[in-house]
């Protein structure tokens, strides 16, 4: 979709990473390609080349492109670099979506699901947070069913790709199964196993992943809703997978619920146990979609549901929600 005839100048910060391929894919896909684009990454890269729609970008470092003062940046380059250097672009006028966690939880800083929170989004507002991928896709399918029924409480637990960690844990991955010895991950094999433990434990023994989900479904959705994760780390590739229990404010019918998720734009309905239709990561690979299936009522407790939900952690994610809040920006002449 195109939104802006006049080029603007779009910096993409962590270009030779997983997101940041992802983003350049993403935006060539979705329009941006007539537009002026800055591959930037460490200094170790600079120079590396990048093929982008019809032409090859020279990746450049941090200090060429914040002297480029482009109209808009995402960064996709660690914690660490967008805390130091996001402001910096943001006091240069440049628009800085932030695709790490350095941003997310700071007061007035927008953290948002285009299709849930869009309207936070303001002129001025020049640092906005991508939440994070198990985040986004479990909110896209929880927040027509909060606002229609009412969420009290959710418990969720994640299966989550190796794609999460990045290229180290798919190279791990590989050299496991051919069995080879190489870098580590993580501390332990990941080939044939499942990993209770992705981030770092706090000091509550909970992950930081598993706190992501409770911080930011208070702040994108509701402060009022309970939430307790629980986050694993899987061999797979395709996408994050995530078991989902519910319990509603209010009465609901399974079929009536069935048709408002069927009926979410963002979101496609796989739920048909009779032919075992039901989202699989090895399916929504690729997809900007978040699929939702297994839909249930919980005969344990009154006014409760199961859901499991699938998405590309690196498309809708990452880097497609990053180009979406990109395009509203747009949209609402928020960058003119």
């Amino acid at each position: 979709m195109r939104f802006k005839s006049i080029p603007m100048k779009i910096a993409v910060v962590g270009a030779t990473g997983m997101v940041g391929n992802v983003m350049l894919q993403v935006l060539q896909e979705r329009g941006f390609d007539q537009h002026e684009i800055l591959a930037v990454a460490s200094k170790r890269s600079v120079g590396m080349e990048l093929k982008f729609a019809d032409r090859t970008l020279k990746v450049v470092d941090l200090e060429t492109a914040l002297a480029a003062k482009p109209d808009l940046a995402l960064f996709s380059a660690g914690g660490s670099t967008s805390t130091e250097w996001a402001p910096k672009f943001a006091e240069r006028g440049t628009y800085v979506i932030d695709n790490s966690s350095a941003w997310r939880m700071e007061e007035g800083i927008p953290l948002v699901v285009p299709e849930i929170n869009g309207d936070s989004l303001e002129e001025g507002k020049r640092i906005i947070a991508n939440p994070n991928c198990s985040t986004i896709q479990m909110l896209m399918v929880l927040a027509p069913i909060h606002q229609r029924y009412g969420i009290k409480r959710t418990v969720v637990s994640t299966y989550q790709s190796i794609t999460g960690t990045g290229v180290k844990a798919v190279q791990q991955l590989e050299n496991e199964k051919q069995g080879l010895k190489g870098e580590m991950a993580y501390p332990y094999p990941i080939h044939e196993n499942a990993l209770p433990h992705c981030d770092v434990f706090l000091d509550n023994d909970y992950t930081k992943e598993e706190m992501k989900l409770v911080r930011e479904t208070h702040k994108i959705l509701d402060p009022k809703i309970l939430v307790t994760a629980t986050a694993v780390r899987i061999p797979v590739k395709g996408g994050h997978s995530e078991s989902v229990n519910l319990e509603l404010e209010s009465e609901y019918q399974i079929t009536d619920l069935k048709k408002l998720l069927a009926e979410t734009p963002g979101l496609i309905l796989q739920d048909n146990v009779e032919v075992n239709q039901y989202p699989m990561p090895r399916y929504a690979e690729g997809k900007d979609e978040v699929f939702v299936g297994r839909v249930r009522r919980d005969l344990s407790q009154v006014n409760s549901l199961n859901l499991w939900i699938v998405a590309d952690n690196l498309r809708k994610g990452a880097a497609t929600n990053a180009v979406q809040i990109a395009e509203l920006l747009i949209a609402k002449n928020i960058i003119s």
